[in-house]
């Protein structure tokens, strides 16, 4: 099992490079060709939606990005460090139930950015702890695309 983690401050200009990292990864592990612009949007949704909870929250830790190749399976799990950060509606776990307008804009806008990466991954996991939230999306690579 091959590990790359990458970590990054939470800047967006640094979104950027996270994506053409993973691409380039994911490319090595044998994900399929027509894939890997979903590969790029999906780490592109997460990391974005790592950064502004992170600059939102005042957290000056890095926003960690972790890609796993597996046997069959490639993995990325994107972290952020706000807790009780996984994909809460408002009033919910890790949600807020104030009402603030810029607070309620800030929710719809990781919900969708939480959507966006649903559409593009089959599987995604979404969790959320006292130490923050991560967003896990794996692909087939190429030995378990074809048949033996």
């Amino acid at each position: 099992m091959a590990t790359v983690e990458l970590r990054f401050s939470a800047q967006p200009e640094h979104v950027r490079t996270a994506r053409l990292v993973a691409a380039a990864v994911a490319r090595r592990a044998g994900v399929d060709e027509a894939v890997l612009d979903e590969v790029r949007l999906a780490v592109g949704e997460a990391c974005s939606r790592a950064v502004g909870l992170h600059r939102g929250h005042g957290i000056t830790d890095p926003v960690r990005v972790v890609l796993t190749e597996e046997e069959k399976s490639f993995s990325i799990e994107v972290g952020d460090g706000v807790p009780g950060s996984g994909g809460a509606a408002a009033g919910g776990p890790g949600g807020s139930a104030s009402g603030d307008l810029h607070e309620s804009d800030a929710e719809g806008e990781d919900e969708m950015g939480l959507a966006v990466i649903s559409g593009l991954v089959d599987d995604v996991e979404v969790t959320s702890g006292d130490d923050g939230g991560v967003i896990r999306m794996s692909w087939p690579t190429g030995s378990a695309a074809t048949p033996p």
